[in-house]
């Protein structure tokens, strides 16, 4: 058996992990919870103990939350100003509550996507033993 025929038979499927991320589970098992707190990453699953502390997410999932909720909210703010013309205070509010409640909800999600990834593409230290 060649080197090459051993790392496509460990090969990682990306879809699934990211999916299991995006549910704030381990992406190898999919049953563990990856986070031990609002964006702490575990340092290993408590199911299936594989080691999540090599992960490197940095700032990635802040720079993905603020590209996904300006480009969700710029078009609804447009909208609401053309075509409802509110009162300035009424829209900074409701666009204010969207913009931090939108982004409170995707930035762990966006974060267990990151880890998942790396984990799948062996990134950072997730070895393929």
């Amino acid at each position: 058996m060649a080197f090459d025929d051993v790392n496509v038979a460990a090969e990682r499927p990306t879809m699934p992990a990211l999916m299991k991320g995006w549910r704030r589970r381990c992406p190898k098992c999919g049953n563990g919870p990856l986070l031990s707190g609002y964006l702490k990453v575990r340092d290993t699953c408590p199911v299936c103990r594989e080691e999540l502390f090599h992960h490197r997410a940095d700032d990635g999932p802040a720079y993905l939350t603020i590209l996904i909720v300006a480009h969700l909210m710029a078009p609804v703010m447009h909208i609401a100003f053309v075509r409802l013309r509110p009162e300035p205070l009424i829209l900074f509010t409701i666009l204010a509550v969207g913009c931090v409640g939108l982004s409170l909800y995707l930035l762990p999600r966006l974060k267990g996507m990151i880890v998942g990834f790396q984990w799948a593409r062996y990134m950072h230290g997730f070895s393929r033993v």
